[in-house]
C-alpha cells in the first residue's frame, strides 16, 4: 500500500473513531435527556391522579372524571387486593389495559420505572404506592407511549449516520488530495534519484513549492544539499583521476622513451637510466604526497602535538631555503617574534618548505622573497611574500585544491617536480591545527601567504589522529 492511500485510511480511520464517539455522546445525552422529559411526565399524571383519589360514601375510593392527565399517559390504581379502581386514559393509540402494566411490581414499596412492551407498543412504567392517614391503600402505574422518542432517536441516529459517512466520505477525499500536494515532493525527489540512477546526471534538482521552514521543505533543500555535495565530490574525483593520469602520463612517456632508445642502441645509456631514475623519484614523490592526503582525510594520520618553537623552524628553513635558491633569489626575514605553539614538528616545517618553494619556483631571477614571524591577540602570524607574477583572480578560488595550478603566471618548474600537491597539503595541516591559510595577489605584483596559528598554552594536549574532513576551500584576504 502506497504512503498516501495510507495516510488516507489513517484520517479517515481517525475521523472515523471521533465521528463515532461524537455520535454515541450525542445520541446517549439526547435519550438521557428525552426519557428524563418522559419521567418528569410520569411524576406530574401520578401526582395529579394522586390528588383527583377521593373516597367514595360506601368506603371505596375512586378518580374524578375530570383528573387532568397528559394526552400521552394512562393511569391504573390497584387496591391491595389486586382489584382494579379506574384507568384514566390520556392515549389514544393505546388500547385501555385491564391488566396491570407490570404485575410484578404492585407490591413494591417504593417508586419502580419499567420499560416494556404492551400490544407492540413501547411504554415506559411508573410503579408506585399510594398512602392515606390509615396507611397504604392503592398502588398506582402511570404509563406513557415512548413512540415519539423512539421515532426521535431512530431519526438522530439515521442521521448521525448519514452525516458521519458523507464526512468521511468528504475526508478521505480532501485526504487525498491534501496528501498528493504534500507528498508531491517526495514523487520528485524518487522521480530525480530515479533519473540520476538512469542518466548518472547529479546536475538534477528538486524543485520545492513549499516554505524552507516546514518538514517537506527542509527535506527537501537537504536532499538537494546532499545532491550537489555529491556533485562536487564525484566531479572532484573525476578531476582527480584526470590530474592523475595526465601526472602519470608524462614520467611514463618520459621513461618509455629512454628504454625504447636503449633497446635501439642495444646498451645501457647513463644519460636514459638517469632520466627514468629522475621519473620514477617524481612519481614516488607523487604518491606519497597522494597518501598523505588520503591518510589525513581518512583520519589515519596522526598529529604529534608538542610545543614548537616557530621562531627557530622558521630559521631552520630559512637555512635551507636559501641553499636551494641559491644566488638566483634573495630571500631575507624582515621580522620574526619569539613564538611558542602546539603542534606537529615535522607537519609545520613541511608547510613553511611548500610555501617558500613555491615562492622560489614561481619567481623570476633577482626575486625577492620575504618572512615576517610575529604574534597578535593570541595567534602567531607567518607570512611569506614574493615579488613574482603574481596568482590571477580567477585562479585565487582554486589556488589550494590538488593538482591545481596557476599555469599561466606561475608555470611548472623546469625539472617539472611540481604537481600542484604541496598547498593542498598545506592547507590541511593548517586546518588540523586550528589555525588558517590565506593569499592575496595582484597579477604582475606579486603574491602574499599568511598563516595564523594559536599560541601554545600551558600543556600542549595529547597527541591526537587527524580529522579526516575534506581539504575546505580557501580564505582569501584583501
Amino acid at each position: 500500500m502506497s504512503l498516501r492511500a495510507r495516510l488516507t485510511l489513517f484520517t479517515a480511520s481517525f475521523l472515523a473513531l471521533v465521528l463515532l464517539g461524537f455520535g454515541t455522546v450525542v445520541y446517549v445525552r439526547v435519550n438521557a435527556v428525552l426519557i428524563g422529559r418522559a419521567d418528569a411526565l410520569l411524576t406530574s399524571a401520578a401526582e395529579a391522579a394522586a390528588r383527583a383519589l377521593a373516597l367514595t360514601p360506601d368506603g371505596a375510593y375512586t378518580l374524578a372524571n375530570r383528573t387532568p392527565l397528559n394526552e400521552t399517559t394512562i393511569v391504573q390504581i390497584w387496591t391491595r387486593s389486586g382489584s382494579l379502581i379506574r384507568v384514566l386514559d390520556g392515549i389514544q393509540v393505546v388500547p385501555v389495559p385491564l391488566v396491570p402494566f407490570a404485575p410484578g411490581s404492585l407490591s413494591t414499596d417504593v417508586p419502580v420505572v419499567d420499560e416494556l412492551l404492551f400490544d407492540g407498543n413501547h411504554l415506559r412504567v411508573l410503579t408506585l404506592p399510594v398512602y392515606d392517614e390509615e396507611g397504604r391503600i392503592a398502588t398506582m402505574q402511570v404509563a406513557t407511549d415512548l413512540s415519539e422518542v423512539d421515532a426521535v432517536l431512530r431519526n438522530l441516529l439515521q442521521s448521525l449516520v448519514l452525516t458521519g459517512m458523507a464526512a468521511l466520505a468528504v475526508a478521505a477525499g480532501g485526504a487525498w488530495l491534501i496528501t498528493r500536494s504534500l507528498l508531491e515532493p517526495l514523487l520528485a525527489l524518487t522521480q530525480t534519484a530515479m533519473g540520476i540512477t538512469r542518466a548518472d546526471d547529479l546536475s538534477l534538482r528538486i524543485p520545492s513549492k513549499h516554505a524552507e521552514g516546514d518538514e517537506v521543505g527542509r527535506l527537501v533543500q537537504a536532499f538537494n544539499t546532499t545532491l550537489e555535495r555529491l556533485e562536487e565530490l564525484f566531479n572532484s574525483q573525476r578531476r582527480f583521476v584526470a590530474d592523475v593520469s595526465h601526472e602519470l602520463r608524462t614520467p611514463l612517456t618520459v621513461m618509455k622513451g629512454n628504454a625504447d632508445f636503449m633497446r635501439r642502441l642495444d646498451r645501457m645509456d647513463r644519460e636514459s637510466l638517469d632520466g627514468i631514475e629522475k621519473e620514477i623519484d617524481r612519481m614516488t614523490r607523487m604518491v606519497g604526497d597522494l597518501l598523505l592526503l588520503a591518510q589525513a582525510e581518512g583520519g589515519h594520520l596522526p598529529l604529534d602535538r608538542r610545543k614548537v618553537e616557530l621562531d627557530t623552524l622558521l630559521l631552520e628553513v630559512y637555512q635551507q631555503a636559501c641553499l636551494l635558491a641559491g644566488e638566483s633569489k634573495h630571500i631575507q626575514i624582515e621580522e620574526i617574534d619569539q613564538v611558542l605553539v602546539c603542534g606537529d614538528h615535522d607537519r609545520l616545517k613541511q608547510v613553511m618548505l611548500n610555501l617558500l618553494g613555491n615562492a622560489i619556483k614561481y619567481t623570476q631571477e633577482g626575486a625577492h622573497i620575504r618572512l615576517r614571524l610575529n604574534k597578535h591577540q593570541g595567534q602567531a602570524w607567518l607570512a611569506v611574500i614574493d615579488d613574482g607574477p603574481g596568482i590571477p583572480e580567477a585562479d585565487l578560488a582554486h589556488i589550494f585544491e590538488r593538482f591545481y595550478r596557476a599555469e599561466k603566471a606561475r608555470s611548472r618548474s623546469e625539472d617539472g617536480a611540481g604537481f600542484g600537491l604541496g598547498l593542498s597539503i598545506a592547507y590541511w595541516i593548517v586546518q588540523n591545527h586550528g589555525g588558517r591559510i590565506a593569499v592575496r595577489s595582484d597579477e604582475g605584483v606579486g603574491a602574499t601567504f599568511i598563516v595564523t596559528l594559536p599560541l601554545a598554552e600551558a600543556d600542549c594536549p595529547e597527541p591526537v589522529m587527524a580529522s579526516g574532513q575534506a581539504v575546505p576551500q580557501p580564505v582569501r584576504t584583501n
